[in-house]
């Protein structure tokens, strides 16, 4: 019983795998995005930005654009799962012979699935910019990967199943969307931020993205000033807080 159990839930979790590789031209704009993050950002502004505060901008920002490739990729997820809310896809998915908590739980991982795979290319091409990590670093990198793939999937689906009304689902998510794009250290040093935000940069270290930048950077041997432990912690909160969220609000849309 536990075992086909088990294969329903890596079933829909392959289903959500398989329909994002649909989206062909889609994954190859976002690639074509985050190397030009790194190409233009690190290429153009490393002779820009201060060198006291960035000596290499490109190596500054290829930590980021990992934490970018996770975002980007599980996130989506939250799309459709409030297009099938209101086609009302959702009845079929009820007629199904999984339990709706196995069902949640099997979305959650494909979204999970999605950040992590899609990240595989991006980790490469951080090991020709960056230092090899050591073996706690490369513990640390699938460990962050996993969680912060769990948070966004997890955060883009209890945005989206916070209200049935389509408008305001696309509303909230573009708008957390793009807060958690640009309230980050993914493009700009601490110092850049408190001069931009004043008494509000605080809130950039609650980040998720900037948690795990941080961990990115400590691993690859960019910044061995940083705690990574203090980000490791506070991913695992986001975890703790944002699975449960994610797994009730959809279960009651599933009703």
């Amino acid at each position: 019983m536990i075992r086909e159990e088990i294969r329903a839930v890596l079933l829909v979790a392959y289903r959500d795998l398989a329909r994002f590789w649909r989206y062909r031209y889609w994954l190859f704009g976002q690639i074509v995005m985050n190397i030009a993050d790194i190409a233009i950002f690190g290429l153009i502004f490393r002779g820009i930005v201060n060198r006291e505060l960035i000596p290499d901008y490109l190596k500054f920002i290829t930590p980021g654009v990992l934490s970018l490739s996770i975002f980007i990729s599980s996130f989506s997820i939250g799309r459709e799962v409030g297009m099938e809310l209101r086609r009302e896809v959702t009845h079929y998915f009820l007629s199904l012979p999984i339990k709706r908590g196995g069902f949640v739980t099997g979305r959650l991982l494909g979204g999970l699935a999605r950040g992590f795979i899609y990240q595989t290319g991006f980790l490469i091409l951080a090991l020709i910019l960056l230092n090899p990590p050591s073996l706690m670093g490369w513990i640390l990198i699938i460990s962050t990967s996993i969680m912060l793939a769990l948070i966004m999937s997890s955060l883009s689906i209890s945005l989206t199943t916070i209200t049935r009304d389509f408008n305001l689902q696309a509303t909230i998510r573009s708008l957390v969307y793009n807060v958690l794009f640009f309230v980050s250290n993914i493009f700009y040093p601490k110092r850049v931020v408190e001069a931009r935000l004043g008494s509000a940069s605080f809130i950039v270290d609650y980040s998720p993205l900037t948690m795990a930048t941080n961990i990115y950077r400590w691993s690859f041997k960019y910044d061995l000033s940083i705690n990574p432990m203090i980000s490791f912690l506070g991913l695992a909160i986001w975890v703790i807080v944002i699975l449960p969220l994610a797994y009730k609000l959809y279960i009651r849309n599933l009703v």
